[in-house]
């Protein structure tokens, strides 16, 4: 009997699908009255370099997504680009790590955000807000507990209610009248050093958090028909649409209810249902109550793409032999990691029931800036010094300013976390080096081992090549 292994079912309509859906979770729906309230009438500006930076990185994510089209994404690009055999395995283990603990991180503001917004429906205490959010956990993991292509089919669904949803509330606005509006009073309080400040890296943060899930599909890149043209195409579908649907949703929210009228909202802490609110006010209570159940399937959905594609990280890391063997177990009939979904799941349970959704969202992206998004842009260097850039299906265009761009826009983003949640880096990024050495010194893998003759630092062969 053959061993069961990961199936390429997933194509380009399913990858966006997938991207999207991971795209657009609670996170635009919590974030836009935040993103008012520090940037005032200047909010659509945060979206717009949201969108910028996540292009640009798209653009990274596709060439390395392209050439190695695996299971767990980052932990293959990270190998490859600083040496499978050399420094590369100290990398790719600390993605792993960091995975483990940022990912449930991730799955658990999704579940956060949920239980909030469900208390624009139903009143909800503390406690009642906790055991919501740690059975959304459980569900997802159970619709989960499939094959792919079934996935792939609960995704499109999924999907389906995101886009009624956003066009809703876009639709809503236009009709309304004022749309056009906030675009016309986006310079009114227009100052550079602004753009420069604290402030409006606060307010990236929580525009960039709701962008994140661009790349999901390279942490399918095992299950991905096609991937040389899919995995980029999928990637830049996303982003492209997801901005397009951000800019109109914040500027259809905005038309109706006064960007001032929010940020006072922010100072007193008195109304966290901004878009309830805004269908509230333009058809009433019941159309309210709809566009908030919906909201809350858009949430679903995300977590759904979220779990999804993390699970497949820690699977790729157990199989290439760098983390826990048993992660690398696939169900023997489904086909899927479900070690590494069930292991992510339960962290994720815990974290829903210990955190606040203030608590995570810079966390994550701190996680993950300097190891995955900065690694990256800095690996696609050293993969084109090394390698050269013939036989690459997909090729970052202006090579190399995008790169440049990328990595210092994540270097203000990362300053921006704040010293606290900089600290927090630090401890789980120190803590990932001493049990990598430890693993290491066990393994006898770099820097314990010496590279013996005939041994590659790029061991996988690309696609193209």
């Amino acid at each position: 009997m053959a061993s069961p292994k990961l199936q390429r079912s997933l194509g380009l309509f399913q990858s966006t699908v997938i991207n999207m859906i991971d795209m657009v979770g609670i996170g635009p729906f919590i974030t836009l009255p935040i993103v008012m309230g520090l940037m005032g009438g200047m909010y659509l500006y945060a979206w717009i370099a949201g969108a910028l930076l996540s292009l640009v990185d798209a653009m990274i994510w596709s060439e390395l997504g392209a050439a190695w089209p695996l299971a767990g994404g980052s932990y293959n690009f990270l190998k490859e680009a600083y040496g499978r055999n050399g420094m590369g395995r100290m990398m790719s283990f600390l993605y792993v790590w960091q995975t483990i603990i940022q990912a449930p991180l991730v799955a658990a503001s999704a579940a956060i955000g949920f239980s909030q917004y469900l208390g624009y429906l139903v009143k909800l205490g503390p406690a009642e807000q906790k055991i919501v959010s740690a059975a959304v956990i459980v569900l997802v993991t159970i619709l989960l507990y499939r094959k792919i292509d079934s996935i792939g089919k609960i995704a499109v669904l999924l999907w389906t209610g995101v886009i009624l949803t956003m066009g809703w509330i876009i639709v809503g606005g236009i009709a309304h009248g004022n749309f056009l509006q906030p675009l016309k009073d986006i310079n009114q309080e227009f100052r550079w050093e602004h753009l420069a400040s604290f402030a409006f890296g606060q307010a990236c943060i929580k525009s960039i958090y709701s962008y994140l899930g661009y790349y999901n599909v390279c942490h399918l890149g095992a299950e991905i028909k096609d991937p040389g043209k899919n995995i980029p195409r999928s990637m830049f579908i996303s982003v492209i649409g997801i901005a397009i649907l951000y800019l109109a949703m914040n500027t259809s929210v905005g038309s109706v209810i006064a960007w001032q009228e929010v940020k006072l909202w922010q100072d007193t802490g008195v109304n966290n249902f901004v878009v309830s609110t805004f269908i509230e006010r333009l058809y009433g209570q019941t159309a309210a109550n709809i566009a908030t159940v919906m909201i809350l399937w858009v949430a679903l959905a995300s977590l759904f793409a979220v779990m999804l594609g993390y699970s497949r990280v820690p699977y790729a890391a157990a199989a290439d032999g760098s983390f826990f063997r048993v992660f690398a177990t696939l169900h023997p009939k489904r086909n899927f990691p479900y070690i590494s979904l069930l292991v992510l799941s339960g962290f994720a349970f815990v974290f829903s029931l210990l955190f606040r959704m203030s608590d995570v969202i810079s966390g994550i992206l701190a996680m993950r800036i300097v190891v995955q998004f900065i690694g990256q842009a800095i690996g696609v260097v050293l993969l084109r010094q090394r390698n050269g850039k013939a036989g690459l299906p997909y090729k970052i265009p202006l090579y190399p300013l995008p790169v440049l761009l990328a990595i210092g826009m994540w270097f203000f983003i990362f300053y921006s976390t704040g010293s606290k949640v900089i600290g927090s880096f630090l401890a789980v990024f120190g803590s990932g080096l001493v049990v990598y050495f430890i693993y290491a010194r066990l393994q006898h893998q770099w820097p314990y081992k010496t590279r013996g003759e005939g041994e590659l630092d790029s061991g996988i062969e690309r696609i193209g090549t």
